[in-house]
């Protein structure tokens, strides 16, 4: 790809910004690389952006060749506690979108209280890797249009999911991997679901959801026994979740079994 050069010096040293793939930029300084931006089209459709480092003047360079050359709206995610990157962001036009509280969830139901927990007398849980792929795709479907009709998906948390990009297709069974999930099934149809990603040192909850006609029945309960009881007797104490502060029913949830809130992050964006 042609790469598209943009340049800024001081005294000797000059650094260059060029765009090495669609999206995907390098700052150069001497022919070697300094710094790197990139962007990437989330499964909600939404353009989020990154920068490998603030610490020098590459990084300014690379947020204006990248911000000159995409449309907007742009997204992007920080710490909430890291206020020197927050603000970088915010010099490039970027505003502050919502917040997300990021949970520490204990698996003990000896700490969480949900050794007890049962479903329903006419809801089964269904184990990690026991639902089948077809319905699951099916209810993950299901639980996206429900949620977009009300209050869009824009507003739920970053999922552990692969990166998407228009040109790069996710096959369906990365999307929704019956092994990564915990689902509760109800007159032969599934209707809520949580999913845990194996992330490297901590696994995290990407999504627990129910359908909407069977909520406030103690399934969202059930499911998190199941999935953080058996990720307890795997030797695995914590986990993590992100809740958007918007998400009351959510927050209450997890603020229930002990969970503790451990940091915020912020969703920017520049319109």
């Amino acid at each position: 790809m042609n790469s598209v050069p943009s340049t800024s010096g001081t005294g000797e040293h000059t650094v260059v910004v060029k765009r090495v793939a669609d999206k995907l930029w390098h700052a150069l300084e001497d022919d070697r690389v300094v710094g790197q931006g990139e962007a990437w089209r989330r499964l909600d459709g939404r353009v989020f952006v990154s920068i490998d480092s603030w610490n020098d003047a590459a990084s300014g360079r690379l947020a204006d060749a990248m911000l000159a050359y995409l449309p907007r709206p742009l997204y992007t995610m920080v710490d909430e506690a890291d206020a020197e990157l927050t603000s970088h962001w915010q010099r490039a036009g970027f505003t502050t979108r919502r917040r997300e509280w990021m949970y520490l969830v204990p698996t003990d139901p000896e700490t969480t209280g949900l050794g007890s927990v049962l479903p329903p007398s006419d809801v089964t849980i269904l184990s990690a890797g026991e639902a089948e792929a077809e319905p699951l795709r099916r209810l993950d479907r299901e639980i996206r249009e429900e949620v977009e009709a009300t209050v869009g998906w824009q507003e739920m948390p970053a999922e552990v999911l692969p990166r998407h990009d228009d040109d790069i297709p996710v096959a369906p069974s990365k999307l929704v991997d019956p092994s990564k999930c915990v689902v509760a099934a109800q007159s032969g149809h599934y209707v809520g679901m949580i999913r845990v990603a194996p992330v490297p040192r901590q696994p995290r909850i990407g999504l627990i959801a129910v359908r909407a006609g069977r909520q406030r029945r103690g399934i969202a309960r059930a499911l998190l026994a199941q999935a953080l009881g058996a990720l307890h007797q795997s030797g695995i104490r914590t986990v993590s979740a992100e809740v958007s502060e918007t998400n009351e029913a959510a927050m209450a949830l997890f603020d229930g079994i002990g969970a503790r809130r451990e940091s915020s992050n912020l969703e920017l964006v520049l319109r």
